[in-house]
């Protein structure tokens, strides 16, 4: 490797990696960049199955000065098997004197620039490197940009489908709805929510996650969403609800082992009461004036794991006048708990909700949420969606 001074680059150093079997004209190259007062460290490999040792194992290149006639590739072919091996590094490429074409070949395959061997000086030598590798970066920040944007709009789409408006007509409840993916940038998950106002009356209200990350668990997750409310507005309730949705995903999880847990909720205003059924899932939590306990319930199998089987028995909760209901995804309890390698878990859950300062129930949520991410630091990562309900002004109950 060859390094260069710093005259004129701003103390940037660039790594240029010279793909060239012609000794003179890889002296020649050498010489040159010199010339230019670029700092710079030369890496020079003859043939492109080196290059590709170099780039796979060595520091991160920024340049690339590739020769169109290697012994083991040519042309336009040498192109593009160096931006597959070096997607995001900036490739100048060299030609002779009679391939007046190939240089403009060779940017339509994806090279930054080209230059004719004989006709280069080191000021033309010097603008040409610090161009590509500045463009290079640029098109990799807009391609990243891009991504993003893609990335935004199918998470909209996705949080439509998963985290639909409620439809309350006559309810006082209020509700409170939050979806995190489990990672950064990343697109939504399995987990699913939603609550309705039936003809009856009734607030019914679901809480679900799809096994697996990923589109296949979204889409799912959408479609078990949907059919739950359309299958709900349809009077359907209970052990048969639960029954109509487990075959739905069973039709619509094709040939994948996928399953689903989840807890229905139906909220009865006029009685005081909330029953529930827990498909595979956990028990949700009941605020009330003395503090937050998780609620105990009867247990029964995910969907999609025993077809036709059946076992989800009913739970019937007494609730105060005034309190609330979080019903969750396992997301807000496995992470870590601090700097310990225990899980939170529901105790370590209970315990943050305790040194919550009283506040609004929305407040209230994201920071649960912003105290459990603190705690996990990171280390798990699972989509999260909660969801809260408040009331007040229930009838009493002995």
């Amino acid at each position: 490797m060859t390094a260069g001074p710093d005259v004129a680059s701003g103390g940037t150093t660039y790594r240029i990696l010279l793909i060239e079997d012609d000794e003179g004209d890889a002296l020649l190259v050498e010489e040159l960049l010199h010339d230019t007062g670029l700092r710079f460290e030369l890496t020079t490999r003859p043939t492109l199955a080196e290059a590709r040792t170099r780039l796979a194992a060595g520091t991160p290149i920024d340049c690339i000065l590739l020769d169109l006639h290697l012994p083991d590739v040519s042309g336009i072919d040498a192109v593009a098997a160096v931006r597959a091996m070096a997607p995001h590094t900036a490739v100048i490429v060299l030609t002779g004197l009679s391939e007046a074409q190939a240089g403009t070949d060779a940017m339509a395959a994806g090279a930054q620039d080209f230059l004719v061997k004989g006709k280069v000086e080191a000021d033309l030598l010097h603008r040409t490197v610090r161009y590509a590798v500045y463009r290079s970066k640029t098109e990799r920040a807009s391609a990243e940009a891009q991504a993003a944007r893609l990335r935004a709009e199918e998470n909209a789409r996705l949080e439509r489908g998963l985290l639909p408006q409620p439809i309350l007509d006559t309810s006082t409840v209020r509700v409170t709805s939050r979806y995190l993916p489990g990672a950064a940038m990343a697109l939504l998950g399995g987990d699913f929510l939603d609550v309705v106002e039936g003809d009856d009356g009734l607030l019914h209200a679901v809480v679900g996650d799809v096994s697996g990350h990923g589109p296949d668990a979204a889409a799912l997750g959408v479609c078990l969403r949907i059919a739950w409310r359309s299958l709900v507005l349809g009077g359907h309730r209970g052990d048969d609800l639960l029954h109509l949705m487990e075959r739905i995903l069973i039709a619509e999880r094709g040939g994948r082992h996928m399953f689903a847990t989840c807890t229905l909720l139906t909220l009865d205003q006029d009685a005081g009461t909330a029953t529930l059924h827990l498909a595979g899932h956990h028990e949700p939590l009941l605020t009330t004036d003395e503090g937050t306990q998780e609620v105990a319930a009867a247990h029964g199998i995910a969907l999609g794991i025993l077809p036709g089987l059946r076992t989800w028995p009913p739970t019937v909760v007494a609730l105060p006048p005034t309190g609330a209901l979080t019903l969750y995804t396992d997301g807000l309890t496995e992470g870590h708990n601090g700097a310990s390698s225990e899980r939170l878990g529901v105790e370590g859950l209970l315990t943050l909700i305790e040194d919550l300062p009283p506040t609004d129930p929305a407040v209230h949520v994201d920071l649960l949420i912003e105290r459990t991410h603190k705690l996990n630091a990171g280390r798990h990562s699972d989509d999260l969606a909660v969801l809260r309900l408040d009331w007040g002004d229930l009838p009493a109950r002995p």
